[in-house]
């Protein structure tokens, strides 16, 4: 563990690739992998990792729910197991944050496999196929503290299947190091982009009924967090128009020591993205960006988080986004309905001094356990953030004939609209 914490022996070719991105290796045809059970089932990976469940929801009168529990391993110590909950909400700006370290946690508890998980003070399990129109559902419940108590079930259906990028047991991967089959580290992510959430929120004595759409993400990186990137873009669209459509996009830069020739040619920026249309999974896009590269105009693909506009923010040091552009385009999945599925955003989230919809710049180093905050500080001397959002968003959607039986070609479509700009280094 510690030789990989100060090593810098460089490959043989100083030159060669050490990144390898999903992104790149897989063809617009082969983008949509559907999730297998041992996709989504909890690996609790060793050495420096980190393993996340996310679930996402937006609640009825538009407020935003976040349930999340982290694996952190940190080479030979013990594992620490975090639940997270964050609650805000944007019409009386009140922000309920919860991050409590779970005791006796279990993977595939009794009756179950390992995509259901439990610990003394939560409970996610996991049943395939409980009806006839629910392909997959989760049962969430957490007692947080006193003034905290979670029961949550989201169900997705058949036709939104979860997805990964590429087929096969290494879809979704990205790989870091010279030889991807001998890796020094990777990256996985593993969606489901839209479903439905209903439940019961107890907070500070007032029940709060949940019902609304969300998505769900489980993630690894399967290395040091201040080595698989230096910034992160995240989008979370949702709407019940048509039907349902929703919009999901995660996307890394690599820091400088990763990239396609070698050390020093880092910064390639891996998007991955999800569309459903109607209630359907009508696209998967993947994109990477060079750093030597402009953005291809006539891309068959594309995959794409950009800050169109930014402004110094003196709390943090970073050139943050004022305006951000997001876009997805690729081959529609759904029969009958052949052609290229596109859909941009542009967000105006206004200015450092005058953020609009913001939730909060999130201290990442305040926040993780003790001992991988102590590592990370000391071996890198970070001081990352998270810019979190939540507004009304207008998608501009373009479809081919026959996907959605109301809209010929274009239309735009009303919804909220979660993002995440993550500075590391």
């Amino acid at each position: 563990m510690f030789s990989s914490f100060f090593s810098t022996a460089p490959p043989a070719d100083p030159n060669a690739p050490n990144f390898h991105p999903i992104s790149s290796s897989t063809p617009p045809s082969e983008l949509f992998g559907e999730l297998e059970p041992k996709d989504t089932e909890w690996a609790c990976p060793g050495g420096f990792a980190v393993e996340t469940q996310i679930f996402y929801t937006f609640l009825e009168d538009g407020s935003s729910l976040m349930c999340q529990v982290i694996h952190s391993s940190v080479g030979v110590w013990y594992p620490t197991i975090q639940f997270t909950c964050k609650i805000f909400n944007p019409n009386s700006k009140e922000k309920t944050w919860k991050s409590v370290n779970v005791t006796n946690f279990v993977a595939g508890p009794p009756g179950h496999d390992k995509r259901s998980c439990k610990a003394d003070e939560f409970s996610i399990t996991h049943k395939a196929a409980p009806s006839a129109d629910v392909a997959e559902q989760y049962t969430i419940t957490a007692n947080l503290d006193a003034d905290l108590q979670i029961t949550l079930t989201v169900t997705r259906t058949p036709y939104a299947p979860g997805f990964k990028v590429g087929r096969g047991p290494s879809g979704g991967f990205s790989y870091f190091g010279p030889d991807p089959k001998n890796a020094e580290g990777y990256v996985i992510h593993r969606f489901w982009p839209r479903y439905q959430a209903n439940g019961m929120l107890v907070h500070r004595g007032a029940a709060v009924p949940i019902n609304g759409p969300g998505m769900f993400v489980h993630a690894i990186q399967g290395m040091r967090p201040n080595l698989v990137a230096a910034r992160w873009n995240f989008a979370h669209f949702q709407s019940p128009a048509h039907g349902g459509v929703a919009a999901v996009q995660m996307e890394f830069t690599t820091i400088d020591a990763y990239g396609r020739k070698g050390a020093g040619s880092g910064f390639a920026t891996v998007n991955l993205g999800g569309l459903v249309v109607g209630g359907k999974l009508a696209a998967v896009t993947a994109e990477t960006k060079w750093p030597d590269e402009p953005y291809a105009e006539d891309a068959t693909v594309v995959s794409r988080a950009v800050h169109t506009k930014k402004a110094l923010d003196p709390d943090t040091g970073y050139e943050a986004p004022t305006e951000l552009f997001f876009r997805w385009a690729g081959p529609s999945l759904v029969a009958g309905a052949a052609g290229t599925v596109d859909a941009s955003v542009t967000l105006d989230v206004g200015s450092p001094d005058s953020y609009k919809g913001l939730i909060e710049k999130v201290d990442v180093l305040a926040e993780i356990p003790y001992v991988i905050k102590t590592m990370v500080n000391y071996v890198a001397g970070t001081k990352p953030y998270i810019y979190q959002w939540i507004n009304n968003a207008k998608l501009n959607l373009k479809v081919p004939d026959g996907l959605v039986p109301s809209v010929s070609n274009e239309t735009e479509v009303e919804g909220i609209f979660y993002n995440e700009a993550t500075f590391i280094s």
